[in-house]
């Protein structure tokens, strides 16, 4: 019989997973739970084929292809995460605090990421627990946010996006000066997960532009304390790659930052996406939100 050993990674969120056997269908069941308990899982020791990422994620539910990213010819459903050794001083993929592709009208629900060449040190990748961050703030910053909706949108892809003089990866194909990318969609502030039935604060600031009714620049003050406040130390944790590592979190409840610390080192990983659902608000929204 195939069991799960697990360790807590720290104190807000965060599981290592050794696997000592297949993922049959009662393990995958206890990894399913472990992911609900703990928001991001590390898992160890594994030799997984790009078909064998595949099969695994659409074993979490549909797979999600990640819009303006270029995906691998011979295996379109994955992403290669990539950074050459050559490339110095630029601008990573991920290499800011956020939820993936939370302007898509249904976000994924989970993200896997699997470890194919990761540099001797460095190229860690962090997470934020979002129930965590929205549990701390007072009843009274929790009852003004959870009727609040904010708009997204893919801006680091559209028109306004990456400004020129800033140096950016060559290794993974992105797209930009998409003016679709610029559509904004509203989503809740506050969202209810559909499998804990837990609040979390849904926002980040790659994404998030404003609140729902209003500017940028009434929005700027508060979003910006919320930014702050969602990746206080204690409601973080930090994974540190080995070849053979998968991580899987939850995006609807949870923020990554990819560290660029690695220079001169390559770095290698294959990640793939599973289908989310339109985001939940804590309260009923009547009727539907208009654009400031």
């Amino acid at each position: 019989m195939t069991s799960l050993i697990l360790r807590p990674m720290a104190g807000s969120l965060g599981a290592d997973i050794d696997l000592a056997g297949p993922v049959d269908d009662t393990l995958f069941a206890a990894i399913r739970q472990a992911l609900d308990d703990h928001l991001v899982i590390h898992l160890h020791g594994l030799d997984l084929a790009p078909e064998d990422l595949v099969a695994l994620t659409r074993r979490f539910g549909p797979i999600s292809r990640a819009p303006y990213i270029t995906h691998m010819a011979e295996h379109p459903d994955i992403v290669a995460v990539k950074k050459s050794a050559d490339e110095r001083k630029v601008s990573t993929f991920g290499n800011a605090w956020h939820s993936d592709f939370s302007f898509l009208d249904q976000p994924p629900m989970a993200s896997l990421l699997y470890a194919s060449h990761v540099p001797s040190h460095g190229g860690d990748t962090l997470f934020a627990n979002m129930y965590a961050a929205y549990d701390a703030l007072s009843h009274g910053m929790k009852r003004l946010l959870d009727g609040l909706d904010a708009l997204h949108s893919g801006k680091p892809y559209g028109t306004g996006g990456v400004p020129g003089n800033v140096a950016v990866s060559k290794s993974i194909g992105i797209e930009r000066n998409r003016p679709e990318a610029d559509r904004e969609v509203a989503h809740p502030v506050v969202r209810v997960h559909p499998g804990t039935g837990r609040k979390a604060l849904f926002l980040n600031s790659i994404y998030t532009q404003r609140f729902d009714g209003m500017t940028v620049e009434e929005s700027k003050p508060l979003l910006d304390f919320l930014y702050a406040h969602a990746i206080r130390p204690e409601f973080t944790c930090r994974l540190r790659w080995k070849a053979g590592d998968l991580a899987i979190w939850d995006n609807r409840c949870t923020l990554h930052y990819a560290v660029n610390d690695y220079d001169g080192q390559d770095r290698l990983l294959y990640r793939t996406m599973v289908q989310g659902e339109r985001p939940v608000p804590a309260v009923p929204r009547p009727g539907v939100s208009s654009a400031a």
